[in-house]
C-alpha cells in the first residue's frame, strides 16, 4: 500500500502561491495594542542611523502575543520582531549579544508558533515580506511587487528579497504539477509524467531568468557592505564579534547563548522540493559520491591545499529545514516518502526515450540554475571581499573604521579562514558540490556524462560547460579587482 500523496492544504501551501501565503501579507497589525512594534518598524532606519534603536527598544513594553488572532497576524508579528532583533544585534558599532525582553519574549512566542528558531529566517524576510502594487496583477511579476520591511531602507535590499518572492511565485505551479506526476507514475501513465517533466523543465528555465534579474537593482557593493551584515545569524560569527552567539533575555537571567544560521535561500522549501521530487541527494560538504562498492570517500585537500571537510557530521541542506515553518518542513518529509519519478524513469529508460529526455532536461535546468547562483555569489561576495581586503591593507590604522561585522572582520584572519555566507557556513564548496550532485540522478548514460563535473577527454565525451569555470573547479572572474580565480576556501551570499 502506497503512502497517500500529501494534500497541499494540510501543510499551509497554496496551489496558486506555493509556499507564499495564499492571502496578501498584512501591512499593519489591526489591534492597536501592537502600535509600539509598528512604530519601531516604521521608523527603523531612522532609529539605526540616529543610534537611538537600543534606547527605544529597551523602553518598549513587553507585549503579549495573545491578541494575535489570525495566521496573517502571527506572520507579520514574527517578521517585525525578527527584523528588529537583527537591527538590535547588528545595528551598532559593535554587535550586541543580548536581545532585551520587550523583543525576545514575544519573538520567542512567535517562533514557537511557527516552529522556528529565534532568528530572521527566509520565511520572515521573503515569504511573508511582500505586497502587490496592484491586486489584479500576478505576483510572479517583479514589476508588481514591493516589500513591507527592510533593514536599510534601500531599493537594493527590497530587490534582493523580491527576486526570491517572484521565484517562489513562478515556481508555485510546479508543486501540484509534480504531485500529479507522482500519481501518474503510480498509474504507469508515462505520457502524463513526461508532460509534467517537460513543463517543469520549462518553468525551471524561467526561474533562472528571474534569478539573473538580481543584477538590475541590487548593487554588489551595497549588498556586501550594507545589507549582508544585518542578515547574519549568530552561528560561526566569532570573527564578526559574537564568539558565543546571542542571548534572548526573558528577564530571568537564566537564558543560555544560542547560535543559529542567518536567513538563507537554502531555507527555501520550493528549491528543496525540486531536489526531492527529482531524486537529487545531497551529501555533507566534502563527502564525494559513493564508489562502486557503495563507500563514500572524503576529499583530503581542497584546491588551496587546505584540509577539506573531514568526517562531516551533517548535511547543510537538511539542517536548513529546521529554519522552515513546521508545516512546510513536514510537507518535504511527506514528499520524500512518495517521490517515485526517478525510479519510474529508470525502469522505463530503455523503452521510453521521451520520458528519459524530459527527466534529464529537468536536472540540466536545475543544474544551470545553480550555476547562475554560483556566478552571483562570486560577484556579490568574492569580488567585494577581495576589494575590501585590498582597500583595508592600503589604509593606515587611524583611517580604518572601528565597526566590526561580516563586511569588515579582521582581514588577516579572513585570509586564514573561510568567508561565510549569511547562513554561517563556507559556501563555495557547498554550492559547487550541490550543483554537481544535481546531475547525478541523470538516467541516460550520455546525459550523465554531460552533467558530470570534471575534465573532458576522448573516452568520456562532452561535458556541460560552465561559464568561466575551469576543469579544476576554479571559476575565473573578471571584475573591478581584475582577473582571478575562486578557490574552494571562499564562501558566499545566501545559498540555494
Amino acid at each position: 500500500m502506497f503512502p497517500p500523496i500529501p494534500r497541499l492544504e494540510d501543510y499551509d501551501i497554496s496551489p496558486e502561491h506555493g509556499f507564499l501565503p495564499s492571502e496578501i501579507p498584512l501591512e499593519v497589525l489591526p489591534d492597536h495594542y501592537y502600535a509600539p512594534w509598528e512604530t519601531v518598524i516604521r521608523n527603523l532606519q531612522g532609529l539605526i542611523l540616529s543610534r537611538r534603536l537600543h534606547g527605544v527598544v529597551d523602553k518598549l513594553p513587553v507585549l503579549s502575543t495573545d491578541y494575535l488572532l489570525t495566521e496573517a497576524e502571527w506572520r507579520r508579528a514574527y517578521s517585525i520582531l525578527a527584523i528588529i532583533s537583527h537591527a538590535y544585534i547588528w545595528g551598532g558599532d559593535t554587535p550586541c549579544d543580548t536581545v532585551p525582553p520587550p523583543i525576545s519574549i514575544p519573538f520567542t512566542s512567535t517562533c514557537n508558533h511557527f516552529e522556528l528558531p529565534t532568528v530572521a529566517t527566509y520565511a520572515g524576510l521573503t515569504l511573508w515580506n511582500w505586497r502587490p502594487l496592484f491586486s489584479n496583477e500576478p505576483i510572479d511579476n517583479l514589476e508588481n511587487l514591493s516589500t513591507l520591511f527592510t533593514l536599510t531602507g534601500s531599493l537594493d535590499e527590497s530587490w534582493f528579497y523580491l527576486v526570491s518572492v517572484a521565484i517562489e511565485a513562478r515556481a508555485a505551479p510546479i508543486i501540484p504539477l509534480m504531485l500529479e506526476a507522482v500519481a501518474a507514475a503510480r498509474r504507469n501513465d508515462s505520457i502524463t509524467v513526461t508532460e509534467c517533466l517537460r513543463a517543469f523543465a520549462e518553468r525551471l528555465d524561467e526561474l533562472g531568468g528571474l534569478l539573473q534579474r538580481m543584477y538590475e537593482n541590487c548593487d554588489a557593493h551595497v549588498f556586501y557592505h550594507r545589507i549582508r551584515p544585518f542578515l547574519a545569524g549568530s552561528k560561526n560569527m566569532a570573527d564578526a564579534g559574537l564568539p558565543n552567539g546571542v542571548i534572548f533575555d526573558d528577564g530571568t537571567g537564566t537564558q543560555p547563548y544560542v547560535q543559529y544560521s542567518g536567513g538563507s535561500n537554502a531555507q527555501s522549501s520550493v528549491i528543496q522540493f525540486f531536489d526531492i521530487i527529482l531524486g537529487v541527494e545531497h551529501r555533507p560538504t566534502g563527502q564525494s559520491a559513493p564508489d562502486g562498492n557503495g563507500n563514500a570517500a572524503n576529499g583530503s585537500e581542497n584546491a588551496a591545499g587546505v584540509d577539506a571537510v573531514q568526517s562531516p557530521t551533517h548535511n547543510f541542506i537538511t539542517e536548513m529545514r529546521r529554519y522552515m515553518p513546521g508545516p512546510h518542513r513536514r510537507f518535504l518529509e511527506a514528499v520524500a516518502s512518495v517521490a517515485n519519478i526517478r525510479e519510474f524513469v529508470s525502469r522505463r529508460k530503455k523503452r521510453d526515450g521521451a520520458l528519459t529526455t524530459a527527466f534529464d532536461a529537468c536536472l540540466a535546468m536545475l543544474r544551470a540554475f545553480r550555476d547562475k547562483h554560483i556566478q552571483m555569489v562570486s560577484r556579490y561576495i568574492i569580488v567585494k571581499s577581495r576589494e575590501s581586503r585590498s582597500h583595508s591593507r592600503s589604509m593606515s590604522p587611524r583611517q580604518q573604521a572601528p565597526r566590526v561585522n561580516l563586511a569588515g572582520a579582521d582581514d588577516d584572519e579572513q585570509q586564514r579562514r573561510r568567508l561565510r555566507g549569511t547562513g554561517g557556513t563556507a559556501l563555495i564548496p557547498f554550492l559547487k558540490q550541490a550543483r554537481d550532485e544535481t546531475g547525478e540522478p541523470a538516467i541516460d548514460a550520455w546525459a550523465r556524462r554531460l552533467l558530470t563535473n570534471g575534465p573532458a577527454d576522448a573516452s568520456v565525451g562532452a561535458r556541460l560547460t560552465k561559464v568561466g569555470e575551469h576543469a579544476s573547479g576554479e571559476m575565473e572572474i573578471v571584475g573591478l579587482a581584475g582577473t582571478w580565480s575562486v578557490d574552494d576556501s571562499e564562501g558566499g551570499i545566501c545559498h540555494w
